[in-house]
């Protein structure tokens, strides 16, 4: 049997880490995945962590079950993509001693405490939060000392993988940027953010670009995966924008990537900040562009606990099936979608619905509804991008796991009127986007798959239902001042 050139392609996202093989065409051969698990830390009311050893060893065992599954693919190379925001802690030996993900927020209550957030904006292109990496740091600073003192260095998760294979400790720009350490025009870190933060200059490794070739694998973890010594470890970056990559959108696209959030972003060659706060400027994995970006928030991931509550041992495509049956929602939720600064505040949220109940009520309308606000929550931020940076393309792209159904991709076409363009590979979109940059630094010229689905809006398309989840939105968020009082 004659042997395809592949990639070995390690992905932690927000609930699993997944290691797939992708082809060089971008044909993904084979995925393995498990959930990572977190703890909490008593210290903090919101906070979350996870042992950078027990991933590991989740990872090699992905990955040598993902090998045996593809013996016919001939790996070329090994790259990582994570989660944004989410860093790995390492002491003056070399061990790595805490991961803190995207959902730790142990920063939360000093966010207010910092000198100047203006100038913090003006360089990061991001007021501060509990999300960004600084803040988690300056939290162990303050009530951890003991872990603050053994801190040496640390990187993204993603960066903390090709260390893990190659032994080269770096931080890709658009890992970089969720730092508040990195100075997102001049694209290296920020002696004035580091001043900021109280975060010293040398705990940051070298900035290195996405694409660069670490080097070889080391022979022990050759050895161990049972891979060829000169399989080559590439620097990958962050799990949005390899799945961007993987949509080969150029400048001024828009791309909505859905998956545990759903970042709605633009792609620019000219550096810019919004001054009225409303979107992020990112550093993207190519040189000379950036990304402006509006998000909501957690959408997939409700989606995802919808399903395991209301169809848990039925298929996504039963669910797909009886929505399509529906001739009206006739439900509105509120589940918890905001503006991009107050993301990962906890709130309350529900279901509207008319009483009393109805008999033609369904598991499906509760779906539907959910998958209706992801949708409308992606016009809001998409509406908000666009007072940011002007756009009138006929298109947008999609990607990610959450357009596998075709549901949400229909009702986000009729609500921005767009036709939304999905690319083969999308549910997979950042192991495509891997594959995409892994091809571009070996000079390969495999073709991957021109193949693209597009879905066209209604002609007519009523924005009542649009003006009613507003309404919701609103009533909610009365609700929760009364709540909280």
């Amino acid at each position: 049997m004659t042997l395809k050139q592949g990639y070995l392609v390690f992905d932690i996202g927000t609930g699993n880490a997944r290691v797939a093989i992708v082809a060089t065409t971008g044909e993904v051969i084979a995925v393995e995945r498990e959930d990572i698990q977190y703890e909490t830390e008593s210290l903090y009311p919101d906070s979350r962590y996870f042992s950078p050893d027990l991933l590991w060893k989740q990872l090699i065992f992905l990955a040598k079950n993902v090998i045996t599954r593809a013996p016919y693919i001939s790996i070329k190379a090994i790259t990582s993509t994570s989660q944004r925001q989410g860093i790995v802690l390492q002491d003056r030996d070399g061990n790595s001693f805490i991961g803190l993900p995207n959902i730790d927020n142990r920063g939360r209550e000093w966010e207010r405490t910092l000198p100047d957030p203006e100038i913090i904006f003006k360089t990061t292109g991001r007021l501060p939060s509990a999300l960004f990496s600084a803040l988690k740091l300056v939290a162990l600073k303050n009530r951890q000392p003991m872990l603050w003192d053994k801190i040496d260095t640390f990187t993204s998760i993603s960066d903390w993988i090709t260390y893990k294979l190659s032994g080269v400790l770096v931080y890709e720009p658009s890992q970089a940027t969720e730092s508040l350490l990195y100075d997102v025009q001049k694209t290296d870190w920020s002696d004035v953010m580091c001043e900021q933060f109280g975060i010293s200059r040398k705990f940051l490794p070298e900035i290195k670009a996405s694409g660069t070739i670490l080097g070889e694998i080391t022979p022990t973890i050759a050895n161990e995966l049972g891979l060829k010594q000169d399989v080559l470890i590439i620097v990958g970056g962050g799990d949005t924008q390899l799945a961007i990559e993987s949509t080969f959108a150029e400048n001024r696209d828009v791309v909505i990537v859905s998956g545990t959030t759903t970042p709605i972003c633009k792609m620019t060659n000219e550096y810019r900040v919004d001054h009225e706060k409303r979107a992020w400027t990112n550093a993207y994995t190519q040189k000379n562009t950036w990304l402006l970006e509006t998000n909501p928030g957690i959408t997939g991931l409700n989606y995802q606990k919808l399903k395991a509550i209301f169809y848990p041992n039925e298929s996504y495509q039963q669910m797909e099936d009886e929505m399509s049956k529906l001739e009206n929602i006739d439900c509105v939720s509120a589940l918890g979608m905001y503006l991009t600064d107050e993301k990962n505040a906890s709130k309350k949220g529900g279901f509207i619905f008319n009483t009393p109940l109805a008999h033609d009520l369904t598991r499906a309308h509760f779906v539907a509804s959910a998958l209706w606000e992801i949708a409308c929550t992606i016009r809001w931020h998409y509406d908000q991008l666009c007072e940011v940076s002007s756009f009138d393309l006929p298109y947008v792209w999609a990607c990610g796991g959450g357009f596998q159904s075709r549901t949400l991709a229909k009702f986000v076409a009729n609500l921005l009127q767009k036709d939304v363009y999905i690319r083969q590979g999308y549910s997979q979109a950042s192991a495509v986007g891997a594959t995409v940059i892994c091809n571009k630094t070996l000079g390969l010229t495999d073709k991957l798959s021109d193949e693209i689905n597009i879905i066209k809006p209604d002609i007519q398309h009523n924005d009542v239902m649009y003006e009613e989840w507003k309404k919701a939105q609103h009533f909610f968020s009365k609700m929760n001042v009364t709540y909280n009082k």
